[in-house]
């Protein structure tokens, strides 16, 4: 029997008060960061503890790793700059880490901002050395060249059943009781914590994707703590959406960006030779999947990973001249491009599995999920027929959430009312798959007072920080003088991503997480 939450949301509050009180007066040690963490000299770590369950604030306590470059103090010209607080980023996922946020600061778009704000990452509960999930021996995690059918048969569901179950249970058998606690509301939670040992006495925050669906919990929670909330690649907060109904919104909207990425390839014909149509592109690239299944690259790639590099180029937009100049080389008789973009990665197994592990926990811990097979595969075989590209695959990715053995979180109704939260500054961009734009007019709906800002006519996963300047300037207004249009504006598009070249992406050279 699934549990739903144990205690109401002024319980939650709190409660959570409880466990911000002493971090008030604790704060946070920073000092040189661990060799483990890979970070440069400048930038500071340190580690806030938090309740593992907030029920028990007293009781077992987990230590979540933070980093930090303080404000420069100084603009370009080398003129005094007053400092606004600390600037605390998530990178969304779940499961991805934001300790290498800081080092933001070392680029022109972030200069400004980097001058006025402590620049602040933390490794959210369950990443990287914040009290970390494992579901799995990392050393499984890349098993060889795999397929990608998008239209499986009945035999290979069946196998991707038993994968699923195998892989909830081995979440559950190494997180054991604790694994129940990692959900998005204890995120929410554990950021006002850090608020609190950073001596915050109200939040100036920006998430990211995922990032933008605990900060809307926080929103919620915690209305009177806020300062600043910038809420980039907003995901749907509605209760009937968490998680199983966004994911499917999600798997359809790639279809739309992967005819993207085709219609700009096609244009772009004469460098690549892939087609002049998106067509011809997508011939291109079954040619190239049929010719994988016979025979992997390299012993490594198989259509699995040319379909995930792929699903890469549909986050973001800088990634589309290496993915078609790799493909056009393969094509060709050249693998090599194509193995170095799409096959695995051992010395990177550890924190991949780590990131797969807490995305799952999250993503099942966070709501209901069908528990009927019959149901997945009704809702996915009628979507595929329409959306192939990255329907399936998505499945795959989630489906250990049907078989998930613990309680379930009841999804918060994200809803703030007149003058409870200051505004708030909601980007996204139109075409985004990963993010479908239907989710951020949701969240602009239900947080009272915010402001949408739209990048019209373009797709990439991570609007702030990159080459629209436009966006950037609203960014700038609003973290550095509160100052917001009028509940909506819109940019045109960044500009259009040219053969050969790569941008500086969402967040500067962070990547934003998967939803």
């Amino acid at each position: 029997m699934r549990a739903a939450v144990l205690y109401g949301t002024v319980g939650a509050v709190l409660l959570s008060g409880l466990a911000a009180a002493p971090a008030t007066e604790e704060g946070i040690r920073f000092g040189k960061c661990p060799v483990v963490e890979g970070l440069p000299d400048g930038v500071e770590c340190g580690k806030v503890e938090v309740p593992l369950d907030y029920a028990r604030p007293d009781g077992r306590r987990i230590s979540l790793t933070v980093s930090r470059i303080r404000a420069k103090g100084k603009n370009a010209q080398g003129r005094k700059v007053a400092r606004q607080g600390a600037l605390v980023f998530n990178p969304g996922g779940p499961g991805a880490s934001g300790m290498f946020f800081p080092l933001i600061g070392h680029l022109p778009e972030w200069k400004r901002i980097g001058a006025a704000y402590d620049l602040v990452g933390y490794a959210p509960r369950g990443v990287g050395r914040s009290a970390p999930l494992s579901c799995q021996d990392p050393k499984r995690l890349h098993r060889g060249p795999s397929p990608a059918p998008t239209h499986p048969s009945e035999a290979y569901k069946k196998k991707r059943i038993a994968q699923a179950k195998a892989y909830a249970r081995g979440c559950a058998e190494r997180g054991g009781s604790a694994l129940r606690h990692y959900h998005s509301l204890n995120n929410a939670r554990d950021l006002d914590v850090l608020r609190a040992a950073l001596g915050e006495p109200r939040l100036t925050f920006m998430g990211a994707s995922y990032g933008t669906y605990f900060g809307a919990l926080y929103a919620s929670l915690f209305p009177s703590h806020v300062r600043r909330m910038v809420l980039d690649s907003a995901v749907n907060p509605d209760p009937e959406q968490i998680w199983y109904r966004n994911n499917l919104d999600q798997s359809a909207a790639f279809e739309g960006r992967w005819a993207d990425f085709r219609t700009w390839a096609a244009k772009h014909h004469r460098v690549y030779g892939l087609g002049d149509t998106p067509e011809k592109v997508l011939r291109s690239y079954r040619r190239a999947a049929a010719r994988l299944a016979a025979k992997p690259a390299g012993g490594k790639v198989g259509p699995g990973q040319l379909q995930g590099a792929f699903l890469q180029a549909a986050y973001y937009d800088d990634y589309w001249p290496q993915r078609a100049l790799a493909l056009s080389a393969y094509l060709k008789g050249d693998p090599k491009p194509l193995v170095q973009i799409a096959g695995p990665y051992p010395e990177a197994a550890v924190e991949q599995e780590n990131a797969k592990a807490v995305y799952t926990a999250v993503e099942c811990n966070d709501g209901p999920w069908p528990t009927r097979w019959r149901d997945w595969d009704r809702d996915n075989t009628r979507l595929a027929r329409t959306a192939p590209f990255e329907t399936w695959d998505n499945v795959w990715t989630n489906l250990p959430c049907a078989y998930w053995d613990g309680p379930r979180q009841r999804p918060l109704d994200v809803r703030t009312g007149p003058g409870e939260l200051p505004p708030t500054l909601i980007l996204a961009a139109e075409r985004d798959a990963a993010a479908p734009y239907d989710g951020a007019i949701e969240l602009h709906r239900r947080l009272w007072g915010s402001v949408l800002v739209t990048e019209r006519d373009a797709g990439n996963h991570g609007v702030s920080g990159g080459p629209n300047k436009c966006v950037n300037g609203y960014v700038e207004a609003y973290l550095l003088e509160g100052r917001v249009p009028d509940r909506r504006a819109a940019c045109a598009p960044r500009p259009e991503q040219q053969p050969g070249a790569a941008r500086v992406g969402a967040a500067g050279t962070l990547r934003v997480g998967r939803g």
